[in-house]
């Protein structure tokens, strides 16, 4: 059996090399949370901090202290809505996403 690692290691590694995936991975995210997949996207926004930035950078643009981020983003987290659009529309924000909704009838 090959040697193999975490699936969040290979996120992380992705987004790392790819602008593209990390700005699917926010939109992954807000999709997520339209579904009511609150904890799927924690974790995919945790990889994407990662991958990305710092939990330090985003806290500081957030104005909050990075263990109140790593917090909201752990499993046991339950950020309320207001603190969640704020780190979401701080890291489309850094990323430079835009969110495109369009109806599927």
């Amino acid at each position: 059996m090959g040697l193999t690692r975490p699936f969040s290691e290979t996120v992380i590694a992705r987004a790392k090399r790819e602008p593209e995936f990390r700005a699917a991975l926010i939109g992954e995210a807000l999709e997520l949370i339209a579904e009511n997949d609150v904890e799927t996207a924690k974790s995919i926004i945790r990889n994407y901090v990662l991958a990305s930035t710092s939990f330090v950078e985003v806290a500081k643009q957030l104005g909050k202290k990075p263990e109140s981020i790593m917090r909201m983003l752990s499993s046991k987290g339950n950020p309320t809505m207001k603190n969640m659009a704020a780190l979401l529309s701080t890291l489309r924000e850094m990323e430079g996403v835009k969110i495109h909704v369009e109806a599927t009838l």
